[in-house]
């Protein structure tokens, strides 16, 4: 582990966050300075500018700690060094430089559900006399079972990737708990001594100069004991057990995390929660809990797939559900709590293909769209790394191209089963984490300006049409609309504050809201969620200023397909 070198520090006001736009880097995607085929750290760096012109005040960056990288580096061996792949501490201090001094913040991702197998923490674990036998989850096998058999596991626990949630380690003699891969062991956040490490690393960040962190999966630390068999779906041999989501020491560890490193640091935190409720997510949120900023709920996420059945069971998205959706959340974190706004992440596939139109004809307007009708709500909203440019899912054709252990290990479990390869592939093309993890596209050159190497995988084809460069040249483009939705949330307080009102909520091409603070001119957000022209009811033809439009040409009584308008009401 290298020295701890203190860099320049930001500024950070109380809630500095409730006013910034996020932009999210899988720094292996994003620019890759050494022509090895992966991106890296001082590829960010030289992207900087990019990021400056675009407008968002925070860069958060996903793992680009040592890893052996089983989960593309979520699985974590050195919480407090730099993958050689991805550069060395060195170059974190710069990064870190080159954010302060434009005007921006870094924040880190943090994965302390779970660690590398490969950490020291587990390795020492793995002898039951040592001081940290029981920093990880460890027990016996089920009662009348050989142990390392099916069913001798010490719970009917599916893991996210696939398989049992529980692994016989020969050393120990015991099982220990993975939620993810079995490469990612679970930390026992009931030992006091675990939370004490992870506040000490997170401190050591801070000192760093880091201004926040992405918690990942962190409602995921708080197990309920004592951990026993869960329901299973019918059909299902295991269980995704809510024994392990949101455990009833979550407020503690929380609020303990907070008063030890976080509360006089005004730092931006942000929880992965999946599974989160929005009377959970206020708690979470509610300043006077002093937990954590705001947190990634799903909600919406899931509603392309049929209940129960899990990701890969695809159904069409209703558009009246997703307003709804929307609406709960920000009916019920108003004054109490504080949202997130996303659409695209390492984890989605992108949205443009997803619930867009990224045809020729549509692709350009709609992700206009779709990042109108995001950004126009209250909370903190996240762009990820291409979002900007309206960059499209991979259309990968056979399994041999992806890369991802949820779909490769989905793909083994599923086709063993019988499943139908055609209908397994369409799901992947659909809403495989792939999607999104192709590289960045820079210009229109061979390698998409993003390396000189063999990328580490495929680039997009359609990089020759949509890229950095051609967008940027391009006074219509996506990047433009997004730098001025940016723009209207740095100037316009009623984007920051304004009350969220859902307008239409049945119909099943329109998305309308309005914004409001007393005192202040209201904002009437019209959007077209379709690739067909669509007529305005008649409450919704209101004059006003159109602060941001897809189209120049308008008429009030219809939009045009994936047409939207932002209006500020007379």
């Amino acid at each position: 582990m290298a020295e701890l070198h203190v860099t320049g520090t930001a500024q950070r006001t109380p809630d500095w966050w409730k006013s910034a736009v996020v932009y999210q880097i899988y720094p292996r995607s994003f620019c890759d300075s050494t022509g090895s085929g992966m991106g890296d750290i001082r590829g960010i760096i030289s992207k900087l500018d990019h990021l400056q012109q675009l407008g968002v005040d925070v860069v958060w960056m996903s793992p680009a700690y040592t890893s052996p990288q089983d989960d593309n580096g979520y699985d974590i061996s050195d919480y407090q060094d730099i993958d050689p792949l991805f550069g060395s501490l060195a170059d974190v201090d710069e990064l870190i430089e080159g954010l302060h001094s434009r005007g921006m913040k870094l924040v880190m991702d943090l994965v302390v559900n779970h660690s590398s197998d490969e950490h020291s923490w587990f390795q020492e674990s793995r002898d039951r006399y040592s001081a940290k036998s029981d920093w990880y989850w460890w027990s016996d096998p089920r009662p009348g079972f050989e142990p390392g058999t099916p069913g001798a596991e010490p719970t009917n626990w599916a893991s996210a990737f696939s398989g049992p949630a529980w692994h016989w380690d020969e050393k120990r003699g015991q099982y220990y708990l993975h939620i993810f891969s079995r490469r990612q062991p679970d930390l026992n956040w009931e030992n006091p001594e675990v939370r004490k490490a992870v506040h000490g690393m997170m401190q050591w960040w801070i000192d760093r100069g880091v201004d926040g962190f992405r918690m990942d999966v962190i409602n995921l630390i708080s197990k309920t004991l004592p951990l026993e068999d869960a329901e299973v779906v019918p059909g299902q041999a295991l269980s995704f057990s809510g024994s392990y989501v949101d455990g009833p020491r979550m407020d503690e560890f929380l609020h303990e995390m907070n008063q030890a490193v976080l509360k006089d640091n005004h730092l931006l935190t942000v929880g992965e929660a999946p599974g989160v409720s929005v009377e959970q997510a206020a708690k979470y949120t509610d300043p006077s809990r002093e937990e954590l900023g705001m947190v990634f709920q799903f909600e919406h996420m899931g509603l392309d797939e049929q209940p129960g059945h899990g990701k890969w069971a695809l159904k069409p998205l209703h558009l009246p559900d997703l307003k709804a959706n929307f609406a709960k959340w920000q009916h019920g974190l108003e004054g109490r709590g504080w949202n997130s706004l996303y659409w695209d992440n390492h984890d989605q596939p992108r949205i443009v293909s997803r619930w867009g139109d990224d045809s020729p004809e549509h692709r350009v307007n709609s992700a206009k769209t779709l990042a109108t009708v995001l950004h126009l709500q209250k909370g903190t909203p996240y762009v990820y790394q291409g979002e900007e440019i309206g960059m499209t899912n991979a259309y990968f054709t056979s399994i041999e191209q992806y890369q991802d252990i949820e779909i490769l290990n989905h793909w083994a479990e599923a086709t063993a089963l019988g499943a139908d390869p055609e209908e397994l592939l369409e799901s992947y093309r659909t809403k495989g984490r792939d999607n999104a993890r192709t590289p960045m596209l820079w210009d229109a050159t061979d390698k998409a300006g993003f390396t000189t190497g063999e990328p580490w995988l495929e680039i997009n084809p359609n990089h020759t049409e949509i890229n950095v460069e051609a967008a940027v040249a391009d006074p219509d483009s996506v990047f433009h609309h997004y730098r001025k939705l940016i723009g209207l949330r740095h100037d316009n307080e009623v984007v920051r504050e304004g009350v969220f009102a859902l307008l239409e909520p049945d119909h099943e091409q329109l998305f309308c809201y309005t914004r409001t603070v007393p005192g202040q001119p209201v904002l009437l957000v019209l959007a077209n969620m379709s690739s067909q022209a669509c007529t305005l009811p008649e409450d919704l033809r209101r004059e006003g200023a159109v602060l941001l439009a897809t189209h120049e040409e308008r008429r009030d009584d219809e939009l045009a397909p994936w047409e939207s308008r932002i209006v500020e009401l007379a």
